[in-house]
Formats: structure tokens, C-alpha cells, sequence
């Protein structure tokens, strides 16, 4: 198969002929016919996630069809249309019994754990437990920016940030977790103040249904800007972003006994990310950290997509070829863009 694989952290990935891969017992691989670029994929090109092991091929984000399965798969065949969290679960450890596979104890990730959707093929574990089926009417492309970006966002901005009609909500970073969940919040009737440094971002937050935006290169203080714009600061305040400006600005942003949730991977030299306690203790704030979705969660979240209220179509901004995903992959650094590029391994 035709892959994206890098030899060395921050060094050019290259496309080049790699084996098939072959399916697990209890798992199956993927024609892989869409793939979203992530920034989590660049923080692994980079070198900020210890699971990875070099050669490596990066991608966590996709949609496609069945190829093949392992002796122990039960529920799905080959030709079946499946997506994928970007967390694959074990199914079996005490934290997967309580319902919660996004953080499962054995888990693994697809383009991290082991080589993942920047290729024609992928293997997935456990697929009785992580598959997700594809409606007929939705896109492969739509598809595979649920697995990761709108799938995180979702569950971060009602699950995890328990989003309320007619609250103030703040997204600070509009790419394409941050746009998730503008649109998201909006459906859900909160009021949204997306930030960003791109006007292009903020624009697409407006038509997403933000009612404010700030841009953050011409403002000294975000969140004392938020602040007035929601007469006190918001309910909910999202860092889909990362970084320790964001995180800040996100907690600073909050009124009293609001809700912080970080999305977006903090990577810092030693490990820690300086988060103003003092305001989370003075205004009894709640600090909540969310990561990705269980696959049996995504019924709720597929209902709203099928019914029109909630349009992930909308946030695929791009599309290109494997060929064209190493340069692609080294700009999210300085350049992460706005909205959700896919890739068509196949083009």
C-alpha cells in the first residue's frame, strides 16, 4: 500500500510502498477512502507522544470500508461502511464496564499505538467494541471528520461541559475541533464568543453560529473581553487549541462556578502547563479535561448530523491527496487553517 511514513520526529514525511497491514483476531483492516489532518497528527510528527515508535505512519481520523476481518469479529463483515473514535477500547478492563471507553485502560490509537489512516489500509482493535456504522447518505469525508474533531468537541461542549440553552459559551482556537464546537454550542442554544488569530477562522465561527468573535492579535486581554461581551464571563469556556495562553485566557474567561473544559494537547518542555488555580479556588471554577467519545455514544450525536441539526459537512474546508500530506502536515505548525482538511488516499 501507499503510505505517509516519517523516519525522525520533525523530519520530512515521506509517500512511499509499505506491506498491507493484516487484521488482529478481535480486529479488522480498512480501505481507508477518507482521513482527516489533524493537529494531534503533528504533535506526533513532532514527537510529543511517547506512544509512538519510528518508522511510523500517522492518521487517527477516518472513514472507509471493511477490507478484512480477524477470526473473532462477529457484528461486522467485509463492504461494511465504518468510521472509528480515534480511541480504540479493550472492552473488557473496569473502566470500559462503566461505560467509559474514551479513556479505556488498554486502549489503542490508530496512527499513534500503532501505524495509522495516512495510508490505503488500516487495522483497527477490537472491532466488535469501536466501529461506528456509516448512513447511506453520509460522505466518507463527513465521516471522517466525526472521529476525532466533531466527535471530541460534541462530547466535550454536552457531555463533559453539560452545555445549557442560553448560556454563554467561549471557543478559544477555531480550527476544526473549535469550529465543532461553535456549531455544537449554537445548536444547543448557548450564545458563542469564538477567538482566534485567523480572520478567516472567525468568519467561518460567525457562519457557524457564533454571536461574537474576538480576534486575539488585537487584543491585549481576551478574557477581559469576553468578560464584558457576556456581562461577567462565560458558563463554559473550551481551550480547543492547547497551549498555555489558550488555557489561560479559557479560565480567566469564566464567571463564578463556571466550567473550563481542555481539549486541545498541552505539550510544554517539562511536562506541566501554569493554569491560574487562584481564580479556579476564588470563583469555585470547575477544571475538566475531555478526550474523544465512546463509540456507543455516537448514536445521539448521528441523529442530530442525519437530521440536518448539526452539519459537520460544512466544517471540510479541503481536500487533497496523499502525495500532497507531508507539506501539508509540516504547516499545522505555524499554519493549522481553518476548518477540516481531508485526505483521499486513493486520488
Amino acid at each position: 500500500m501507499r503510505a505517509v511514513v516519517f523516519d525522525q520526529y520533525g523530519e520530512p514525511a515521506k509517500v512511499r510502498e509499505l506491506p498491507d497491514p493484516e487484521p488482529a483476531p478481535h480486529g479488522v483492516v480498512v480501505r481507508v477512502e477518507a482521513t482527516g489532518l489533524c493537529r494531534s497528527d503533528w504533535h506526533g510528527w513532532q514527537g510529543h507522544d511517547p506512544d509512538i515508535t519510528l518508522p511510523h505512519v500517522p492518521g487517527h481520523e477516518l472513514a472507509g470500508v471493511i477490507e478484512s476481518t480477524g477470526a473473532r469479529v462477529s457484528a461486522w463483515h467485509p463492504g461494511d461502511r465504518v468510521t472509528v473514535p480515534f480511541v480504540c477500547a479493550c472492552g473488557t478492563c473496569a473502566t470500559c464496564a462503566s461505560g467509559n471507553h474514551q479513556i479505556c485502560e488498554h486502549q489503542t490509537q490508530p496512527g499513534f499505538t500503532h501505524w495509522g489512516s495516512f495510508a490505503q489500509y488500516v487495522s483497527l482493535d477490537h472491532a466488535d467494541i469501536n466501529l461506528v456504522a456509516i448512513p447511506d447518505d453520509l460522505s466518507y469525508a463527513t465521516a471522517a471528520s466525526l472521529g476525532c474533531r466533531f466527535a471530541t468537541a460534541f462530547r466535550a461542549v454536552v457531555q463533559v461541559g453539560r452545555v445549557a440553552a442560553g448560556q454563554h459559551v467561549a471557543v478559544h482556537g477555531c480550527g476544526g475541533v473549535g469550529l465543532s464546537a461553535v456549531m455544537i454550542a449554537a445548536a444547543s442554544g448557548a450564545r458563542v464568543v469564538a477567538v482566534d488569530v485567523s480572520p478567516g477562522a472567525l468568519d467561518l465561527a460567525r457562519k457557524f453560529g457564533a454571536v461574537e468573535c474576538v480576534d486575539a492579535t488585537r487584543t491585549p486581554d481576551t478574557a477581559a473581553e469576553i468578560r464584558e461581551l457576556t456581562g461577567g464571563g462565560t458558563h463554559l469556556s473550551l481551550d480547543a487549541l492547547g497551549s498555555p495562553v489558550t488555557c489561560a485566557a479559557s479560565v480567566n474567561s469564566l464567571r463564578r462556578r463556571g466550567r473550563h473544559v481542555q481539549v486541545g494537547l498541552l505539550p510544554s518542555p517539562d511536562g506541566t502547563t501554569p493554569v491560574p488555580m487562584a481564580r479556579a479556588i476564588g470563583l469555585e471554577l470547575e477544571i475538566l479535561g475531555s478526550h474523544g467519545m465512546a463509540a456507543h455514544t455516537y448514536p445521539a450525536m448521528l441523529e442530530l448530523v442525519r437530521a440536518g441539526v448539526l452539519r459537520p459537512d460544512l466544517l471540510v474546508t479541503s481536500t487533497i491527496s496523499l502525495d500532497a500530506t507531508p507539506e501539508a502536515l509540516a504547516a499545522m505548525g505555524t499554519a493549522p487553517g481553518a476548518g477540516v482538511t481531508v485526505i483521499e488516499p486513493w486520488s
